[in-house]
C-alpha cells in the first residue's frame, strides 16, 4: 500500500512538471508537452496502481499546478477565469486513463506495434475530449488541420514512449537473465556436491551389501557347530543391522536422486561452460577467504558436450583445494586437450606444493594437510572421492613430480571420452 501511494504521488508531481516543458504548434491553446509521455510511461511501467484513479488524480494535480503557476507568475487574480482556462486538461488525462483501462493496454506488452497504435488512439481521443471542452467555453475553432497535427504528435510521442519503455524492459530482462544465470551456476555447483555424495553413498551401499553377505556366510558356518551358536546369533544380528544400514542408504540415495532432477539445467554441457561455472564459484570462494587468485583457462582439441556433474565434481574439488592451499595471492591454471579418445585435464596452482611424504598418502581417505583456525583437521575425503570416481570411469589421476620440484601442484587426469559423453 505504501509503495502504491508513493507511485501516485510521483505521478502527481512529475506529470504536471513535465507538462510545463511545452510548445504551441497552432494558434490557440493546443499545447504539446512532456506531460503525456511521462503519464503514459508511468501507466506502462507500474502495474500496481489503479489506472482510473491515476487519471483522476493526475488530471486534478495538473489543473491545480497550472492554476497556481498562472496565479503566482502571470498575476491573474480571477480564479474562475483561471479555472476555465485550465480545467479541460483534467478531461485529457481522465480520458487517456479510461481508454488505457478499457483497451487493456497493459496486456499488450508483447505486441509493441499494437501498443504504439493504441497509444496513438488514446492520445488523439484524449486531445479530442480536451478540445471539445475548450471549444465549449472559448469557442476555439476545430479544423481538420488541428486533428492532423494532433495525430502526427500522438504518433511521435507514443512511439517515443514505447521505445524508451522497451529499453527499460530490455535492461530488466538482461538483469533478470544474468541473475538467473548466476542462480543456475550456484545450483550446478550444489548439485555437483550432491553428485559426489551420491557416488560415495553408492560405494557405501556396495560395501554394506558385501559385508551383509560375509556376515551371513559367517553365521551359517558358525551355526553348524553347537559350541559356537552364540557367536552365530551375533553374526546374524550384525548381518541384519548392516542390511538395515544398506536400506537406509538406498532411501537417502533415492532422495538425493530426486534433488538432482533438473528441468532447466543440462546434464551435458560444453567444457567451456563447465569450467566457467567452476571458476565463478571459486572466484567467490577465494574472495570470501580474502585471497586474490587469477584463473586461467587453456582449451585445445575438439570437444563434445560432457557430463556436467561428473566434471563439476572433479574440477570443483581440485579448484577448491587449490584456493585453500594458496596463501594470499596466486594463480590456478587449467589445461584441457584430447588425445586418442581420452580427455586430458591438468589443474595447476602455485600454492606451497605437496611434500614427497604427503604425496604417498594424498589420495588415501582421511589423509589431510589442512587445518582450520582452531586446529581441527579437514575430513580428508575429497581427493579419495575424486580418485574413486575417476577409477570407476576407467580413468587415471596422479600428481606431476616435475611440478612438485618447481613448488607447484599439478594434477593430471585422463578420462575416456565415451564415459563422459551422451550415449546414442
Amino acid at each position: 500500500m505504501k509503495e502504491r501511494i508513493l507511485i501516485y504521488l510521483a505521478i502527481m508531481i512529475f506529470v504536471p512538471i513535465g507538462g510545463e516543458f511545452k510548445f504551441f504548434p497552432l494558434e490557440g491553446d493546443l499545447r504539446v508537452s512532456l506531460g503525456t509521455p511521462v503519464f503514459f510511461f508511468f501507466l506502462l511501467w507500474s502495474r500496481k496502481i489503479n489506472v482510473r484513479a491515476a487519471g483522476f488524480l493526475v488530471g486534478t494535480s495538473v489543473v491545480a499546478f497550472r492554476m497556481c503557476l498562472e496565479f503566482l507568475f502571470n498575476h491573474h487574480t480571477d480564479l474562475y477565469e483561471i479555472f476555465i482556462m485550465h480545467f479541460p486538461a483534467f478531461f485529457y488525462y481522465l480520458t487517456f486513463s479510461l481508454l488505457f483501462y478499457l483497451l487493456k493496454v497493459n496486456e499488450l506488452y508483447q505486441k509493441p506495434l499494437l501498443l504504439g497504435f493504441m497509444g496513438t488512439i488514446m492520445e488523439i481521443s484524449a486531445s479530442t475530449a480536451e478540445i471539445l471542452f475548450r471549444h465549449f467555453f472559448s469557442n476555439d475553432p476545430i479544423t481538420v488541420y488541428t486533428y492532423f497535427v494532433i495525430a502526427v504528435i500522438a504518433i511521435i510521442r507514443s512511439f517515443f514512449v514505447l521505445g524508451f519503455f522497451n529499453i527499460m524492459i530490455l535492461r530488466e530482462m538482461k538483469t533478470a537473465e544474468e541473475k538467473q544465470r548466476l542462480q543456475n551456476q550456484q545450483m550446478l555447483v550444489h548439485i555437483s556436491h550432491l553428485f559426489v555424495e551420491m557416488i560415495q553413498l553408492k560405494k557405501s551401499m556396495k560395501n554394506t551389501e558385501e559385508l551383509t553377505q560375509v556376515c551371513y556366510k559367517l553365521y551359517r558356518d558358525l551355526k553348524k557347530k553347537e559350541s559356537l551358536k552364540d557367536f552365530a546369533a551375533t553374526a546374524l544380528k550384525i548381518a541384519g543391522q548392516v542390511h538395515e544400514i544398506k536400506k537406509d542408504h538406498q532411501r537417502i540415495h533415492a532422495g538425493l536422486a530426486k534433488l538432482t532432477v533438473k528441468d532447466h539445467i543440462l546434464d551435458y554441457m560444453d567444457i567451456e561452460e563447465i569450467i566457467q561455472v567452476v571458476i565463478s564459484a571459486n572466484e567467490s570462494y577465494s574472495t570470501s577467504l580474502g585471497k586474490s587468485i587469477h584463473f586461467k583457462t587453456d582449451i585445445n582439441g575438439s570437444h563434445r558436450p560432457y557430463h556436467t556433474f561428473i566434471l563439476l565434481s572433479i574440477l570443483n574439488n581440485l579448484y577448491a583445494n587449490a584456493v585453500e592451499a594458496i596463501k594470499e595471492h596466486g594463480w590456478i591454471h587449467i589445461h584441457v586437450n584430447t588425445r586418442n579418445e581420452l580427455i586430458e585435464i591438468e589443474v595447476t596452482d602455485n600454492g606451497p606444493g605437496i611434500s614427497p611424504r604427503a604425496k604417498e598418502y594424498i589420495f588415501e581417505p582421511g589423509f589431510t594437510t589442512k587445518f582450520d583456525s582452531e586446529g581441527n583437521a579437514s575430513n580428508g575425503i575429497g581427493l579419495s572421492y575424486i580418485k574413486n570416481l575417476i577409477q570407476d570411469l576407467k580413468g587415471t589421476i596422479h600428481l606431476d613430480d616435475q611440478a612438485l620440484l618447481q613448488h607447484e601442484t599439478k594434477f593430471q587426469i585422463h578420462l575416456p571420452i565415451n564415459s563422459l559423453v551422451e550415449k546414442g
